[in-house]
């Protein structure tokens, strides 16, 4: 994680010192004879699958995930509503790659994503839908869309772009270099264009908000020999098991919750609770290919056996 991380902060920071200079607030030129618009701007609702489609395709053409995000959403809209949209210059925003200005802060498509929002909502209205976008950002799976490569998926739990795609290169051991890897950014790019489209949307009155996702239920009451523990995967975050004793043996694992990668994990979720039962101890083999969710495993299990009075 921590070469991921090195390599991002040096790769993205060259990257982006070329874009520095030409990066601003995009305003639009005022044409002679117009009048300047009003702002908040008007806002229509757009086709989602066209712009999941086009704002994967800026990513390349405005130079990252700022500017496709960013340009992809002013594109469609100077196409469906002319001016003012149609006055601005959207690749202005390149240099919010790689977390502005390559510094590995807030994601460039959250950036470029919320400068749209700017322009069409009031103060109150626009940091509610930055809270909102910020909070799906976190905890959504990406990438899910997936025009060229097929991939796995990964859960960032931050709004940062060194965690999001260091959270991916680990899993998947790509490299910025990689074709694949830069695909991944494209796809966040895109999902963002369209969530913050929704909320927009939502906010607008053009569509329903999604449902909440209701409470989880209370945990069952713990039985004298069950004991539940945690442990913390730096690809997934929290793993949590229930472990059942049958006198000093551990008799059974029940992984209760966990946000790993699915592929990826599931070796260690089929094999780790198995064998630890099998040599009644922790002091056990992590799985090849799924070291870290191995070891959350473990150190849940770990957990779990402190709680036991001696």
């Amino acid at each position: 994680m921590d070469m991921n991380r090195r390599e991002f902060l040096r790769t993205a920071g060259k990257a982006a010192l070329g874009a520095v200079a030409v990066s601003s607030l995009p305003l639009p030129v005022v044409a002679e004879g117009k009048e300047t618009p009003v702002w908040p701007w008007k806002y229509v609702p757009l086709d989602k699958d066209e712009l999941l489609k086009r704002c994967y395709e800026k990513f390349y053409e405005y130079g990252g995930c700022g500017g496709g995000c960013f340009g992809g959403i002013i594109d469609i809209m100077s196409e469906v509503t002319g001016y003012p949209y149609n006055e601005m210059v959207p690749g202005r925003t390149c240099a919010l790659m790689g977390g502005g200005f390559g510094a590995g802060t807030l994601c460039g498509s959250l950036a470029g994503a919320l400068m749209f929002v700017g322009l069409v909502c009031e103060p109150q209205d626009a940091a509610a839908v930055r809270d909102q976008l910020f909070a799906w950002y976190r905890e959504h799976s990406f990438p899910q869309y997936q025009p060229e490569f097929e991939s796995i998926t990964t859960v960032a739990h931050s709004i940062n772009c060194v965690d999001s795609v260091g959270t991916y290169m680990a899993a998947t051991g790509y490299k910025m270099a990689d074709p694949e890897r830069k695909a991944r950014c494209a796809s966040v790019t895109a999902e963002v264009a369209v969530k913050a489209i929704s909320l927009l949307n939502v906010l607008y009155g053009y569509e329903e908000a999604e449902p909440e996702e209701e409470a989880a239920p209370a945990e069952e009451a713990l039985a004298a020999n069950e004991y539940i523990g945690t442990g913390i995967s730096e690809i997934g975050g929290e793993v949590k098991v229930k472990v059942t004793m049958d006198g000093d043996k551990i008799a059974k694992i029940e992984v209760l919750s966990h946000n790993e990668t699915a592929g990826v994990s599931d070796p260690a979720f089929a094999a780790i609770p198995d064998a630890i039962i099998a040599a009644n101890t922790t002091e056990i083999d992590t799985v090849s290919g799924a070291t870290k969710t191995s070891e959350a495993l473990i150190a849940a299990v770990n957990d779990a056996l402190a709680q036991i009075k001696k």
